[in-house]
């Protein structure tokens, strides 16, 4: 395993199927592992798909189509990981209603395996947060909040290794900053951690001592800022061992990953799937034994 390489493509759903795509006359090798990363972002309990009201978004999104979907691809695909990376709270009644419970057991009930924190996962306060964390059936990965000194402390993992046919995944989680974002009264003693400085912390920890062979950042930072403010453009910059970054936080809807170089003029993905779970974001990773051809193409998937 230490002598495998890994091939990233990301593709929509179905793309290349019926096209002739080379591709899969390398993918009939035994030496060759697929992984598939399904993955949203900033699904503000949106249950429902759009009302069919004229707008630019009608019809579109909804968990029962996404579920489908996965269901889907699940069947096809044999090595699948499901993320999330935060908001998953606030924007229709349901959660008004249920505070986070219904969001959390739709997610259960369709498979994630994990999710990090965004900022409008705190509008229930902290204590309502921890209430929705105990009932999830997937994890909360999140590295750079120290919850010590609350009621979430414990209920959130820093990072978490996945096994997949001997493929070692990594995951860690970013959040954005709280202060001036969220009232203090809802985050309470919340601790935030510098995020460069934690991505590296954990991204050298999950390559060198965990060996993971893919290092993967939730991250509910944004996708890019006119400031200096810290984005996922500035993270990937100014990284070392991380692969992927899936991010949330700005609504960015990308029809394929950006590639941007970091510290060592290594490729870094990012990829946001916009919000609402109008899309589901899809990265194919292909891990192989020697040297084999690469192949980048790249799409997202629209839920209609």
């Amino acid at each position: 395993m230490n002598r495998r390489r890994f091939i990233q493509d990301t593709v929509m759903w179905g793309s290349m199927l019926g096209l002739g795509h080379p591709l899969w006359d390398i993918l009939e090798s035994p030496d060759i592992t697929r992984l598939t990363i399904l993955h949203t972002n900033d699904q503000h309990s949106r249950v429902e798909p759009f009302p069919m009201d004229g707008s630019r978004n009608q019809g579109k999104g909804g968990a029962a189509r996404r579920a489908t979907l996965i269901e889907k691809i699940r069947k096809e695909e044999d090595h699948v990981l499901l993320l999330d990376a935060g908001d998953i709270f606030q924007g229709t009644p349901y959660f008004n209603y249920y505070g986070g419970e219904l969001e959390i057991k739709l997610m259960s009930t369709m498979g994630y395996d994990a999710a990090t924190l965004g900022n409008h996962d705190f509008d229930g306060g902290i204590d309502g947060l921890e209430r929705q964390v105990r009932r999830a059936e997937f994890p909360f990965i999140i590295s750079n909040y120290d919850f010590s000194d609350t009621v979430m402390n414990g209920k959130t993992l820093t990072y978490k290794v996945y096994n997949k046919s001997g493929i070692r995944i990594g995951v860690f989680g970013l959040g954005i900053e709280l202060e001036n974002l969220v009232p203090r009264e809802l985050y309470k003693d919340t601790r935030y951690m510098d995020p460069v400085q934690t991505a590296a912390q954990y991204a050298s920890f999950l390559r060198n001592e965990q060996k993971c062979h893919y290092v993967i950042c939730l991250s509910h930072l944004g996708y890019k800022y006119r400031n200096d403010k810290i984005s996922d453009i500035v993270l990937a910059q100014n990284s070392r061992d991380i692969d992927l970054i899936i991010g949330g936080h700005t609504h960015t809807f990308l029809n394929e990953p950006t590639k941007i170089a970091n510290l060592d003029n290594q490729p870094v993905l990012i990829n946001q799937a916009g919000w609402a779970g109008m899309i589901l974001g899809r990265i194919d990773v292909y891990f192989e034994k020697g040297e084999k051809g690469h192949c980048e193409t790249c799409k997202n998937i629209m839920v209609t």
